[in-house]
């Protein structure tokens, strides 16, 4: 898989996380790393940096539910209004954490 086409897997997969629920940047490298052999959680990150502002950014935080750094208060603002679950400053992870079930991708 070129880079590119991890970029498109990964803001694909994005797409698809419903409202209201989130990923984690591990678990998109996760979901995603048989296909891609890729595992960077870091790698995740970047692409949402440089490419997800198409789709559903404020759906993928950090493991520990930390929101898109720099973007806090504006992907707060999305998750509250699409009804996730939050605590303190993120997300509760273990309430609004999602994960696909890959064999049932078109």
């Amino acid at each position: 898989m070129t880079p590119q086409e991890y970029v498109e897997e990964v803001l694909a997969l994005v797409e698809r996380i419903p409202e209201g629920r989130v990923m984690s940047y591990g678990a998109v490298a996760d979901a995603l790393a048989e296909v891609s052999g890729r595992t960077s959680a870091r790698l995740v990150g970047n692409i949402m940096a440089k490419h997800g502002g198409g789709v559903p950014w404020h759906r993928v935080v950090s493991s520990s539910g930390r929101l898109p750094p720099g973007h806090e208060e504006r992907a707060r603002a999305l998750l509250r209004a699409e009804g996730c679950p939050l605590r303190g400053d993120g997300v509760d992870m273990k309430a609004a954490a999602w994960y696909p079930r890959l064999d049932s991708q078109p």
